[in-house]
C-alpha cells in the first residue's frame, strides 16, 4: 500500500475524531462518552436485538455488554429476553432513555450546524458532498467477501434475494427450476465455489462458479443488494471469482444473462467479457459472454 495514502488516512482520522468530539469523555457535554451515546442512538425508539446491534456497530460482544450495563445503571436502557425467543436479548430505551436520545439528536444538529457555519456557502456544499463520498467509500471498504458454504443461512438469504429480484425484473417472472442448475453440490468444492459478500453480518452480494474438467467454468448467480450498488461491489465479486478460477487452473469463464439486467451486461463488457453465440439452452438468457483469464 502506498505510504502517502496511509499517512493521509491517519491524518484524516485524527482530524475527524477531534472535530466530532470523539476524544471527549463527555460527548456533546452530556455525562457519557461517544460510545455510550452512539449505542443509545442506535437502539432507536423501537428497540434492537442485541446481536443485530453488535453487528451494525462492529463491536466486540464484551465491550457492547459493558456499554449496555452502563446505560442500564443510568436508567436509560432495559435489556430483556425477546418476546418470541428467550435466547435472544432485546435492548429498549426507557422513558428517560428516549428523552436522552432526543436531547442527543438536538445537540448533534447543533454541533453539525456549528461545523458548517464558519464556512462559505460554496465551502459548505463542497464539505457535504465530500462527506457523502467518504461515507460511501467507507461503506465499500467495510464489505467483506469470502468463500461460503451454500447451505449457510446467509448464503440462502442471498440466493433468495437474487431470485426474488429476478422474478420482479423479468417480464415473465422467474422460476429457478426452469433454468440451468446451480445446486449446493455443484457450487461446493471441488465441483464449484460460492462467494458471499457481507456488510455488518448482513449478506449484500454473491456469485458462484461451476467447474468443469477440461472446459470453461460457468459463472452464475451474480447479485448485489440494491442498498450497496454503485460501490464497485459487483466488480470486486467478479474479480474475486476470476482469481479463484485462475487458481484452479481455469483459463476461460462463461456466463449468460437476461436482457433486463442492463447493469450486469455493462459490468461484464467493461470487465473484458466478449459476447459469443449461445453455448447453452438457458431459457432466461439473451446474452452469452466469455472471457479468457490467467496467463
Amino acid at each position: 500500500m502506498d505510504q502517502g495514502m496511509v499517512t493521509q488516512v491517519r491524518r484524516f482520522n485524527r482530524t475527524v475524531t477531534q472535530r466530532v468530539g470523539a476524544l471527549d469523555d463527555a460527548f456533546l457535554s452530556r455525562d457519557r462518552p461517544l460510545g455510550q451515546a452512539r449505542v443509545l442512538w442506535e437502539i432507536g425508539p423501537e428497540g434492537s436485538d442485541v446481536r443485530a446491534l453488535r453487528a451494525r456497530l462492529d463491536l466486540d460482544s464484551g465491550y457492547l455488554s459493558r456499554l449496555l450495563r452502563s446505560l442500564e445503571s443510568d436508567g436509560l436502557v432495559a435489556v430483556e429476553p425477546s418476546g418470541t425467543d428467550a435466547r435472544v436479548r432485546t435492548a429498549r430505551l426507557t422513558r428517560e432513555g428516549q428523552a436522552e436520545r432526543a436531547e442527543l439528536d438536538r445537540l448533534s444538529d447543533d454541533a453539525a450546524t456549528a461545523l458548517l457555519e464558519p464556512l462559505s456557502p460554496r465551502q459548505r456544499n463542497r464539505l457535504v458532498i465530500a462527506m457523502a463520498e467518504v461515507e460511501r467509500l467507507l461503506v465499500a471498504s467495510a464489505v467483506q467477501i469470502a468463500v461460503c458454504d451454500p447451505r449457510h443461512p446467509d448464503a440462502r438469504r442471498a440466493v433468495q434475494a437474487y431470485m426474488t429480484e429476478l422474478a420482479d425484473r423479468f417480464e415473465d417472472g422467474y422460476d429457478p427450476a426452469r433454468g440451468i442448475s446451480a445446486t449446493d453440490d455443484e457450487v461446493s468444492p471441488p465441483a464449484g465455489l460460492f462467494l458471499l459478500a457481507g456488510l455488518h453480518c448482513e449478506p449484500v452480494g454473491c456469485g458462484v462458479l461451476k467447474f468443469h474438467p477440461d472446459a470453461p467454468a460457468h459463472l452464475k448467480r451474480m447479485w448485489v443488494a440494491r442498498d450497496v450498488r454503485g460501490l464497485g461491489l459487483g466488480r470486486r465479486l467478479l474479480a474475486e471469482l476470476e482469481a479463484h478460477a485462475a487458481a484452479r487452473g481455469v483459463r476461460t469463464i462463461r456466463l449468460e444473462t437476461h436482457r433486463a439486467l442492463d447493469e450486469a451486461i455493462s459490468l461484464y463488457r467493461t470487465a473484458g467479457y466478449r459476447e459469443v453465440p449461445p453455448f447453452n439452452d438457458e431459457p432466461y438468457a439473451h446474452h452469452w459472454f466469455e472471457k479468457t483469464i490467467g496467463a
